[in-house]
C-alpha cells in the first residue's frame, strides 16, 4: 500500500469526468484516496442543485460504488 494519501474534496468529485479520472487513478494503487461522508453530501448536493432532473438514487449508487471500490476510503 502506498504511503501517500490524497483527500478528494467535493470540488474534484464534481464534475463527473474528473471524478472518473481520479477514481481510475486511485485504482492504480499509487496513492490512497480518502474522503468523508460530508464530502459525498456536498458534491451530491451540488450536482442535484445544477441538475434537478437527475435521479438522486443514481447518485447514491455512484457514492456506494466509490466506497466499495476504493479500499479504506472513508475517514
Amino acid at each position: 500500500m502506498s504511503r501517500f494519501t490524497v483527500v478528494y474534496d467535493a470540488n474534484v468529485l464534481y464534475p463527473a469526468p474528473l471524478r472518473d479520472l481520479l477514481m481510475r487513478l486511485a485504482a492504480t494503487g499509487l496513492f490512497r484516496a480518502r474522503w468523508t461522508d460530508r464530502i459525498h453530501d456536498e458534491w451530491m448536493r451540488n450536482v442535484l442543485k445544477n441538475r434537478p432532473d437527475l435521479d438522486p438514487s443514481k447518485l447514491d449508487a455512484t457514492r456506494q460504488n466509490m466506497d466499495s471500490n476504493c479500499h479504506d476510503c472513508l475517514y
